[in-house]
């Protein structure tokens, strides 16, 4: 008998809509925003909606994560502690925290998971976070496949969490303070500004232009669809997709894509299975490139690679459609080997470099016309296609459902007749149905069996229909009235059979210890209780987070994308040497400037206010 790792597909949900469509496109998780204190400020949601997406989601034996993963202020914690609590009742499987001042508080049963806000790169750092008592962890971005598998060789009892689709933070996740050293506004508290988003020049010491106007922070975004068994083999139990500010139509598409290809490798890894129930019905074929990326990347899963970056644009390309040939008046002639459709989206990058764009009118063959007047296009200009109409035609109805497998018997009774329905997780009803038996004229078996088969609108779909009687009559209305109170009995045993996976918080103080005695900054300790809690478990000296107490010259992003590797001048992988003297600065067009500082010795870009 093969040992079975189950596999989570976790996907976001900005509001209920969302959520529920991740559910019905394949996730067997969902995370959404808390009412209050998410690291998305601007996706919160109430606990009513919350509730709602529980008792969809648990239909399917799907759990869903609320995140409360900012860091939380003296007086913000009696509003939280209250919050959970309402959460809990409102049944929900998981939080994602971040601050440790979350423990300390009178939290009910439910368990916690490390968010990667925490900086979760390290088999110290997870063994930690496990013996402290969190359930799951999630990793940070930038690690390696065999990075993931060191971890998950010495901590092989705790489920990881890995990002495998989505936006990329330029610096590691809770070690970013730009945003708030700029403009007061927070990353770990939910309000980052997109720093990383804007254009820049990159100057030298002696003030030479190296680069000028480039998103030279600006990263494409993540897609390790092809790779997602190496990530199971390595150690993934949770593969995750950012996107909690995206819309509907994101979260449907990229949801089935890794749905399939999930389920592709399930049918020949027998090691491997799905971590909730039902199957998956589309009436579109999912395509990644259809959805809003920067372009996409591995980033770092194999080591470094020039391939992270995307200069020219923090905004969707989308795909690759052709080149531009020939531009009349009133139209422009591309060769392609991809088709338009009228309405659709088109953009390009021009001589600048800037990304333009326009939207089509009609589509006449190989001939575009646009609505509107647009600018002059060189020729053998790459076009993009940013808006699909029919795409997002197919994606604004129905596009999927979701079905559990159900088997019906129908069998005679002394007193009548007995519908049995068995779901594909065992979960069986039989109701007796006490009626006078009348011989059929006709053969009724194949009738009967048709009619129940019918489950329409319910949850259910037939895997198996047994009629195991004589040749009874029973009208269409009346097995049709059995089959709805079978089917509804059924959704209810199942909603009473769904197993909430409940944590006490446990006191660790004395089983396990931090791997350090002080905290700097970058524990990112706003409030009393977290710094209670780390001094419980051996860290005698903790500084305030820099939201608390700015602290002068600090480190403001710590990155593994490193520009002088990107500009071809890393002493360390072999590249040639720069022609230009250190240090380097970054200036923002409203002036500001920053100071780059390249610590080879950990493979890290370090970003200073100048």
């Amino acid at each position: 008998m093969i040992k079975q790792r189950k596999i989570e597909l976790l996907a976001p949900a900005r509001n209920l809509e969302c959520g529920i469509e991740a559910i019905n496109h394949g996730a067997d998780a969902v995370y959404i925003g808390a009412p209050r204190f998410g690291a998305r400020a601007a996706a919160g949601n109430s606990p009513e909606d919350i509730a709602a997406l529980v008792a969809h989601a648990h239909l399917y034996n799907a759990r869903i994560y609320v995140a409360v993963n900012t860091i939380l202020k003296e007086e913000e914690l009696d509003d939280t502690e209250k919050m959970i609590w309402d959460l809990y009742r409102a049944g929900v499987d998981a939080l994602i925290i971040q601050d440790m001042g979350i423990t300390r508080l009178n939290l009910p049963p439910i368990p916690l998971h490390a968010s990667t806000q925490m900086d979760n790169r390290t088999p110290a750092k997870v063994r930690f976070l496990s013996e402290a008592g969190f359930r799951q962890v999630v990793l940070a971005r930038e690690l390696s496949l065999q990075e993931i598998h060191g971890i998950h060789e010495s901590c092989p009892d705790v489920p990881l969490e890995v990002f495998v689709h989505g936006a990329l933070c330029v610096s590691y996740s809770g070690q970013c303070y730009v945003s708030q050293a700029c403009f007061g506004r927070s990353a770990n508290r939910g309000e980052c500004a997109q720093f990383c988003r804007l254009p820049f020049n990159l100057t030298d010491a002696d003030g030479k232009t190296i680069v000028r106007d480039k998103h030279l922070l600006s990263l494409k975004d993540l897609n390790r669809s092809e790779v997602l068994e190496e990530l199971l083999d390595a150690g993934a139990t949770s593969l995750k997709i950012e996107g909690r500010l995206k819309d509907v139509s994101y979260v449907k598409n990229v949801t089935a894509a890794y749905r399939r290809k999930l389920d592709a490798i399930f049918a020949r890894r027998k090691e491997y299975a799905r971590a909730s129930s039902g199957t998956c019905h589309y009436t579109f074929r999912p395509q990644l490139d259809k959805s809003f990326s920067r372009g996409f990347t591995h980033y770092f899963l194999r080591g470094r690679t020039n391939e992270i970056s995307s200069f020219d644009t923090p905004k969707s390309l989308g795909e690759e459609m052709g080149t531009m040939k020939e531009q009349r008046d009133k139209y422009l002639t591309v060769a392609g080997l991809k088709s338009f459709n009228n309405g659709d989206g088109v953009c390009y990058l021009d001589e600048q470099g800037h990304l333009q764009g326009f939207r089509i009118n009609r589509v006449d063959g190989n001939k575009l016309y646009p609505a509107g007047e647009i600018s002059r296009i060189r020729p053998r200009t790459l076009l993009y296609r940013n808006f699909d109409q029919e795409f997002e035609k197919l994606l604004a109805h129905k596009s999927s459902e979701r079905k559990i497998g159900v088997t019906l018997l129908l069998a005679d009774t002394s007193f009548g007749f007995a519908l049995t329905a068995t779901d594909e997780d065992d979960n069986s009803v039989t109701i007796s149905f006490p009626y006078e038996k009348e011989l059929a004229r006709t053969p009724q078996i194949d009738s009967l069996r048709a009619r129940l088969a019918k489950l329409g609108n319910t949850p259910f779909e037939m895997l198996e229909c047994r009629v195991e009687t004589s040749d009874w009559f029973i009208p269409a209305s009346v097995l049709t009235d059995w089959r709805r109170q079978v089917i509804e009995r059924l959704i209810v045993v199942r909603r009473i059979n769904y197993r909430r996976e409940l944590a006490v918080w446990r006191d660790t103080a004395h089983q396990s210890e931090a791997s350090t005695t002080s905290l700097t900054y970058l524990g990112n300790v706003m409030n009393t209780r977290a710094a209670s809690f780390y001094n419980d478990h051996g860290v005698t000296s903790v500084a305030p987070a820099y939201e608390k107490q700015p602290v002068p010259d600090a480190v403001l992003m710590f990155c593994k994308h490193c520009l002088r590797y990107s500009m071809g001048w890393c002493p360390t992988y072999g590249k040639g040497r720069s022609p230009y003297r250190e240090p380097y600065y970054l200036s923002a067009t409203d002036g500001k400037r920053f100071r780059l500082e390249f610590d080879c010795k950990n493979c890290q870009m370090k970003v200073y206010a100048d």
